[in-house]
């Protein structure tokens, strides 16, 4: 049964209910990241879908607050007619993981989602200043506020985002926005291998011309971007966004850094735009459920370290975001969990989440980056305290 409340109040009832009777509640809010996390099930479905719109949004303040079940289209809509923007990019993920509806803001912050400007504008959670919430014992919290000095709660407003629903559902976020730039350009340097298309990365993060995404394209996947207009050979993608003026000039000297390394081309605004939407959505993956695909994090320096360490072993194929640090990892057949974190770990750490696989795959891998021993205690205390009965998402994801 779905349970659709349409104010906080219904839905501390619903909760208070299910958690005296010991009924799991599953969370979501457009249910677009369906498969997410560890397989688990649920006595009934608990959405915010009924919980929608923009409470209060002031541009001059750039700090918005919206009902939970807001879709995020309805907040872009709102933000864009006056050239307002969340600087974390939060992508979509209905291609990759198959799945229909509308995304909400709730789910965005929920899911911690967060696209190619992350490495330098920072994470979701990072934008987000305030919450409303309601824990497993059906008690309506409130924590953080509308600026950055209110930091009363701040410490639960960073926990309940990323938590994927385990923690508390959320009833309201308040986040800061950023200004939309003037403009923004593409420099794509043709023909880089992997190693050191990486090295070029550095060298364009290290210069001071404020680069905004830094990703590589390899052969496998470049020609599904932009419909096949990036030129042959492999791509390693540079943004620049801001007044045009200034994006002109370091464009210029981004250019000239950047032909020691290869052959370099310009796109413009508009391109532009385009090709980083398909980075931030992983567009070459989608369509392809069955395939599994891992989302890892490492240092920059060693993406292309641990693919080419896993090609030798493995069938996959994949693409460099966050200047090499994000690598978005298809696997041919099974997902190789052992293999994938046993190379994350000799190369120094990370983390890999596996995002989609089959439905007898995900009933034996686990989705997330298993936890020490003291986090994953400390992470069970959590869950504890503002879940007791453990009616939220339970199983979905490790310790909860």
């Amino acid at each position: 049964m779905t349970l659709t409340p349409h104010n906080e109040a219904d839905a501390a009832y619903v909760i208070r209910n299910a958690a005296a009777g010991g009924t799991t509640l599953a969370i979501v809010g457009g249910n677009t990241r369906s498969g997410f996390g560890n397989a688990f099930a649920c006595h009934d479905t608990l959405s915010s879908s009924g919980l929608t719109g923009i409470v209060d949004y002031e541009p001059a303040e750039m700090v918005m607050t919206a009902k939970a079940g807001t879709p995020v289209a309805e907040i872009e809509a709102a933000l864009s007619a006056n050239r307002q923007m969340m600087a974390f990019e939060p992508m979509d993920h209905r291609g990759i993981m198959g799945t229909t509806g509308e995304p909400t803001i709730g789910g965005v912050f929920a899911a911690n989602a967060s696209g190619p400007r992350r490495f330098v504008a920072g994470a979701a959670r990072d934008s987000l200043l305030g919450i409303r919430f309601v824990n497993g014992k059906g008690e309506i919290v409130r924590a953080g506020g509308r600026v950055m000095k209110n930091v009363t709660g701040l410490d639960l407003v960073k926990l309940l985002a990323g938590s994927q629903g385990t923690l508390g559902f959320l009833i309201e976020v308040t986040f800061r926005v950023l200004p939309v730039p003037q403009t923004v350009e593409t420099i794509v340097i043709s023909g880089l291998d992997d190693a050191v298309a990486t090295q070029a990365m550095a060298v364009a993060m290290a210069m001071p011309v404020e680069v905004s995404g830094a990703a590589h394209l390899p052969q496998t996947v470049r020609g599904r971007f932009l419909s096949g207009r990036l030129p042959d050979g492999e791509a390693t993608v540079l943004r620049l966004e801001g007044l045009e003026a200034s994006v002109s000039v370091r464009a210029e000297k981004l250019t000239a850094a950047m032909a020691v390394f290869g052959e370099v081309s310009r796109f413009g605004a508009e391109d532009s735009r385009h090709l980083w939407q398909q980075i931030r959505d992983v567009a070459p993956y989608a369509g392809t459920p069955q395939k599994p695909l891992w989302r890892v994090s490492v240092a920059p320096s060693a993406g292309h370290q641990l693919v080419a360490a896993l090609r030798l072993e493995a069938g996959i194929d994949a693409f460099f975001d966050w200047q090499g640090g994000l690598v978005w990892m298809r696997m041919e057949a099974d997902p190789e969990a052992e293999l994938l974190r046993r190379y994350i770990k000799a190369l120094g750490g990370g983390h890999a989440t596996l995002l989609r696989a089959p439905e007898q795959a995900r009933a034996v891998t686990p989705a997330f980056q298993p936890q020490a021993d003291a986090v994953a205690a400390l992470s069970a205390r959590v869950k504890q305290k503002l879940d007791p009965a453990g009616i939220f998402n339970p199983g979905k994801m490790a310790g909860a």
